[in-house]
C-alpha cells in the first residue's frame, strides 16, 4: 500500500512475564501478515497484485476474489452516502479502492488485536490511526493522534485524544500530490482544502470522510458532519482552518 505500518503498546516493566512478550511477537506478526496479504491483492503498487492485473484489463471484477468483491461493494455503498465524492473508480475507468482499503486493512488488524486479547494499543498505518485503551496499562489517559501542519511538517496544529471516537485519518495533499479524484467535483478542489482530518468510532468512516471531504469540499464536509458524528478538522487551501467543536475543545471529546 505504499505505507509504514507501526503497533504502539505501553510500556511494561523492564522483566515483563514471558507470555507477554510471547502475546506481544504474536500480536505484531498477525499484524503484519495481514497487511502484507491485503496489499498482495489491492495495491496499485505492485505489479503481481489483482489490483494492477484489473488496471490492466487482465482481471473483470465479476472474475476477481471475494476479497476484491466485497471492498467493492462497500466502496460503492460509500458513494452513495457521499453522494457521490467518494468513488471506487478513477476518471479513467479503472477501478481504485485506495481510498477504503487502508482503512479497511487496519479495522481487519484492529480486530485481530482485540481477539489475541489485548486492550491497550495504538495502530498506525500511514498517520491513520485506530486505538484501543490507554497509553498507561488500564489507564484513563487517552491516546492523543497528532495532526501535522500541512505547510510546515516539523509542527503539530492539534493533538486529538482518543476515546468514544477510537479512530483519525488524515488526507491531503502535501505528501502525495493532487491524487484525490471524484467524478463531476474536481472544479471545487481549487476552492477547498488542502487537508482533512476525521475523528470517528471506526477507521473505515474516518478514512473514507476524510478522502470525500477533500474531494468534495466545503459541501461535503457539511454533509458529513450533518450525517455522521465524526469531527473534522479541514486546512483550506488559503491556510484558514475549518474546525467542528470536538477540535475546537478536544478535552471535552475525550471520554
Amino acid at each position: 500500500m505504499g505505507t509504514v505500518v507501526s503497533l504502539a503498546v505501553p510500556a511494561g516493566p523492564a522483566t515483563a512475564p514471558q507470555a507477554a512478550v510471547d502475546e506481544l511477537e504474536a500480536a505484531i506478526a498477525v499484524v503484519e501478515q495481514l497487511f502484507n496479504r491485503l496489499d498482495r491483492t489491492f495495491s496499485l503498487y505492485r505489479p503481481d497484485s489483482e489490483a494492477s492485473a484489473m488496471a490492466r484489463a487482465e482481471l473483470a471484477l465479476p472474475d476477481a476474489s471475494a476479497d476484491m468483491r466485497r471492498l467493492y461493494v462497500e466502496a460503492s455503498e460509500w458513494r452513495t452516502l457521499t453522494e457521490g465524492t467518494f468513488t471506487a473508480e478513477r476518471p479513467d475507468g479503472v477501478v481504485d479502492l485506495a481510498g477504503i482499503v487502508k482503512g479497511h486493512a487496519i479495522r481487519e488488524a484492529g480486530t485481530s488485536l482485540l481477539a489475541l486479547g489485548l486492550t491497550d494499543w495504538c495502530l498506525n498505518a500511514g498517520g491513520d490511526v485506530l486505538v484501543d485503551g490507554s497509553p498507561t496499562p488500564g489507564g484513563a489517559r487517552p491516546w492523543l493522534a497528532g495532526i501535522v501542519d500541512p505547510a510546515d511538517r516539523t509542527t503539530l496544529l492539534a493533538a486529538f485524544p482518543l476515546g468514544s471516537k477510537r479512530a483519525l485519518a488524515t488526507s491531503g495533499t502535501t505528501e502525495r500530490g493532487h491524487h484525490i479524484w471524484s467524478a463531476g467535483l474536481q472544479t471545487e478542489r481549487a476552492e477547498g482544502f488542502r487537508q482533512v482530518s476525521v475523528a470517528a468510532a471506526d477507521i473505515v468512516t474516518a478514512d473514507v470522510l476524510a478522502t470525500a471531504i477533500m474531494a468534495g469540499g466545503a459541501r461535503t464536509l457539511a454533509l458529513a458532519t450533518d450525517r455522521w458524528d465524526v469531527d473534522v478538522l479541514a486546512v483550506k487551501n488559503d491556510g484558514g482552518l475549518l474546525a467542528t467543536p470536538g477540535f475546537r475543545n478536544p478535552a471535552a471529546r475525550a471520554g
